[in-house]
């Protein structure tokens, strides 16, 4: 499944950041393309991991998600920054490399190694359950909130998704 930087923008709608689904596409639109911060490769790296093997077109999809939800300097930006921070400090003293530069397998052991796959998600807890938090659960989201996402796992009009009253009439698409 081909992920969009459209979905993005319904992902961002979906999770309450609407208002700045604007701003989002007027400053991709500005910049220039395949230019990203540290912040936004940590996170195409971890979506790597996460996704699904299916999902292409990722890197857009993320990178137009993420420069939304964590450039502002609101408490849940401060929050992905400071997580992306411990997943490379952590890559750094393990693995001699920050995280983005990492095997996808090695990334996925270090995952697992500080527990984020099975730590419970909790914004002022344990590192991994903010990294769990504002990481992977916030990659989740963003992948089931989008259209193209939602038809993954069989939801067929995800929230803010403007489908319309057809999408009630049919049922779900096998």
């Amino acid at each position: 499944m081909e992920l969009s930087r459209r979905d993005a923008i319904a992902a961002l709608g979906a999770v309450g950041a609407g208002a700045g689904a604007a701003y989002a596409v007027r400053e991709l639109n500005d910049s220039p393309p395949g230019e990203s911060s540290p912040d936004v490769e940590t996170l195409i790296a971890a979506a790597e991991v996460v996704y699904p093997d299916e999902v292409t077109g990722l890197e857009g999809f993320v990178e137009a998600y993420a420069r939304r939800r964590a450039a502002g300097g609101d408490d849940h930006a401060r929050g992905v920054r400071a997580a992306i921070e411990t997943m490379d400090d952590r890559a750094e003293a393990w693995y001699d490399a920050a995280f983005a530069d990492l095997a996808t397998e090695d990334r996925d052991s270090l995952l697992r190694e500080m527990g984020v796959d099975t730590a419970a998600e909790a914004p002022d807890g344990s590192t991994a359950e903010q990294v769990r938090y504002y990481v992977v659960n916030d990659l989740l989201m963003a992948l089931y909130a989008s259209p193209t996402g939602g038809e993954l796992v069989g939801i067929g009009n995800p929230r803010g998704h403007p489908g319309g009253t057809d999408s009630y009439r049919r049922g779900p698409r096998s």
